[in-house]
């Protein structure tokens, strides 16, 4: 009986909070400091990337050959399905996630889920014409990736990306260079 007091008051916080938790998942916005790409093709940009250099994060630490896949659902989002081997635990993992664009589908901002309705920016702030290498600039300063059609990346591209990130304010030491096989 003198639980039932604090049930009822855990579930009234929980009822008061969780519209704020859906609201806070659902501001994922383009940091101040980048532009993204404008005339973004979603058809052009889906299909298999490499992982080139990324900063190292808790679902990316000790993994290599790293993939990400990309495709058109019929619901207008987007289906991600992210591959790589774990070198620790010698074996390969998977995730399987969604995107959606921010707003206007002719601009590379895009928000990304792997975990229900929490969402991550996901920006695409420079990018060859030919839909073949892409900067990927998460909300904050801690993701980025670099993203090519192939397993490596030409050294003219990547000074590029570099440059783009340094003058956004990245610390490029953090900068994990994937290996491809």
């Amino acid at each position: 009986m003198k639980y039932s007091k604090y049930i009822k008051i855990t579930l009234g916080i929980a009822v008061f909070a969780i519209p704020f938790v859906f609201n806070s998942c659902k501001s994922v916005k383009i940091p101040n400091d980048i532009e993204v790409v404008e005339n973004f093709d979603i058809k052009s940009y889906a299909g298999k990337w490499y992982e080139i250099a990324r900063f190292d994060f808790k679902y990316e630490k000790d993994m290599d050959n790293v993939t990400a896949e990309y495709s058109l659902k019929e619901d207008g989002t987007i289906k991600v399905l992210n591959k790589g081997f774990n070198t620790k635990k010698n074996e390969w993992k998977e995730k399987e996630g969604k995107a959606k664009f921010l707003s206007n589908k002719t601009k590379g901002a895009l928000k990304v889920s792997f975990f229900g309705p929490f969402y991550a920016g996901y920006n695409v702030v420079a990018m060859e014409p030919d839909y073949k290498t892409a900067l990927v600039m998460g909300e904050s300063k801690d993701y980025i990736w670099f993203l090519s059609r192939d397993k490596t990346m030409s050294d003219e591209v990547k000074n590029k990306f570099i440059k783009i990130a340094s003058d956004a304010g990245y610390n490029l030491d953090r900068l994990v260079w994937t290996k491809q096989n």
